[in-house]
C-alpha cells in the first residue's frame, strides 16, 4: 500500500498504522508519542499527542477524516494522504493536547531526574504555551514507595498507562494498575503492596515522565554529566545489554539501551539495572550515541562539534587599541608621540 505524509510517500504493509509509517520515513513528519510503544501491546490511544489530519481517504473513498485521528492506532489505507506538522489543525491541537497535559504536572524540571531525557519535556519545547489559563488547584499526592529500588511521584504522572503494561506483559504478579476513575485517576498499588518482580524496573525506563524514579540513583547526579556506554554482562534471567552511564569510573546508573523514540530494545532484569554498579562487572563495548539535538549528546566525545567563530562588526572594535595604550598595558608600550604628551599634561597639572 502507499500511503503519502507531509508529501512524502512511501510502501507499507497492510496493518501498519500512520504512526509506523511515519517512522518508516522518519524526520520531522513523525508524531510525538507519549503513551504508545511498540514494544508493548495494546498501548497507545490515550495521551493524543499525535493526531494528524488525513486529507484523503484511500483511493476508494477519498473523502477526509472529519476529525483529527490518533496516528498510532489509525491503520493506513492505500492511497491516503496524511497531515501531520504541515497541517495548522494539527499543530494548534497538539498545543492544546500539551497544554491538558501540563494542567496537573508540577514544575519538578529542576528536581526532577527524569530532566534531560523527558519526552514530556521536549513536547513542551516544540508545542508548549509560556502561559497557563488554568487557575484551578491541581491535584496532589505523596511521595510513595512502591518497591525498595522505586518511588513513584504520582503528580508527575499522566496516565500513558505503559508502566501497567509492563507488568501485565512481563511479569505474572502484578500488583499494581490505575485507581479511581475520572480525573481522580492515578497509579498506586493494592493495599500499599510493593512492587518486587524481578522485572519491574523496566517501568522507570518505559515511563515518559519522572513519575517513576530509580531510588538508586535519586538526586545522584544529572544525566548531562554522565557518559553513556553501551555495556553486557552473562546474564541467566535477561539479554545482559545495557546502557551503563558513569562518572569517571564510577557506575552511576544503568538502563535498557533505548532507539530513537526513546523506546527499550531489550527489557533488562532487577539484577542488571540495581545490583551490578562495578565497572568489573561489565563489558564496556562503546559510546552510546544520542539524538544530535539530546542534551545528553552536548559537548560529549561522540558528536563532533563546530568551532564557534563570534562574528563581530569592525566598528565595535574601534578604539580598542587606543584604550590598551591608555591604560599603559605592558604588553603594548607608548610612543615617543604618547610620552611627550604625558610629559606636557604633566607639566600642566
Amino acid at each position: 500500500m502507499k500511503v503519502t505524509i507531509d508529501g512524502q510517500s512511501i510502501e507499507v504493509e497492510p496493518g501498519t498504522t500512520i504512526l509506523q509509517a511515519a517512522r518508516m520515513i522518519g524526520g520531522e513528519v513523525v508524531p510525538p508519542a507519549m503513551c504508545y510503544y511498540s514494544k508493548l501491546k495494546g498501548s497507545g490511544g490515550k495521551c493524543r499527542c499525535c493526531l494528524v489530519e488525513v486529507a484523503k481517504g484511500s483511493e476508494a473513498d477519498p473523502r477526509p477524516m472529519p476529525k483529527l485521528m490518533a496516528s498510532c492506532v489509525t491503520g493506513c489505507m492505500d492511497g491516503m494522504e496524511v497531515n501531520s506538522k504541515s497541517s495548522p489543525r494539527v499543530t494548534e491541537a497538539r498545543k492544546s493536547v500539551t497544554e491538558f497535559l501540563l494542567i496537573n504536572h508540577p514544575l519538578d524540571c529542576p528536581v526532577c531526574d527524569q530532566a534531560g531525557e523527558c519526552d514530556l519535556q521536549n513536547l513542551s519545547f516544540e508545542h508548549g504555551k509560556s502561559e497557563t489559563r488554568f487557575i484551578e488547584e491541581k491535584r496532589t499526592f505523596e511521595p510513595e514507595n512502591i518497591g525498595p529500588n522505586i518511588q513513584l511521584h504520582m503528580n508527575r504522572c499522566i496516565l500513558c498507562y505503559r508502566c501497567v503494561m509492563v507488568a501485565d506483559q512481563l511479569t505474572d504478579d502484578r500488583v499494581h494498575g490505575v485507581m479511581d476513575r475520572g480525573d481522580h485517576s492515578n497509579i498506586s498499588t493494592c493495599i500499599s503492596k510493593a512492587v518486587d518482580n524481578e522485572f519491574s524496573g523496566n517501568m522507570i525506563d518505559v515511563c515518559p515522565v519522572g513519575a517513576l524514579t530509580d531510588k538508586t540513583f535519586r538526586f545522584k547526579s544529572r544525566v548531562w554529566f554522565s557518559k553513556p556506554y553501551n555495556a553486557h554482562r552473562n546474564c541467566p534471567t535477561c539479554s545482559g545489554k545495557t546502557t551503563v552511564w558513569m562518572f569517571g569510573d564510577e557506575i552511576q546508573r544503568v538502563t535498557g539501551r533505548k532507539d530513537e523514540y526513546h523506546e527499550v530494545d531489550e527489557f533488562i532484569c532487577n539484577g542488571c539495572r540495581f545490583d551490578h554498579k562495578d565497572i568489573a562487572d561489565w563489558t564496556i563495548e562503546g559510546p552510546r550515541a544520542f539524538e544530535k539535538d539530546s542534551v545528553i549528546n552536548q559537548n560529549k566525545y561522540n558528536r563532533k562539534l563546530e568551532k564557534v567563530e563570534i562574528a563581530t562588526e569592525e566598528h565595535i572594535l574601534l578604539g580598542r587599541e587606543e584604550d590598551r595604550k591608555k591604560i599603559s598595558m605592558a604588553e603594548i608600550p607608548l610612543t615617543e608621540e604618547d610620552i611627550i604628551n604625558q610629559k606636557s599634561l604633566g607639566n600642566n597639572g
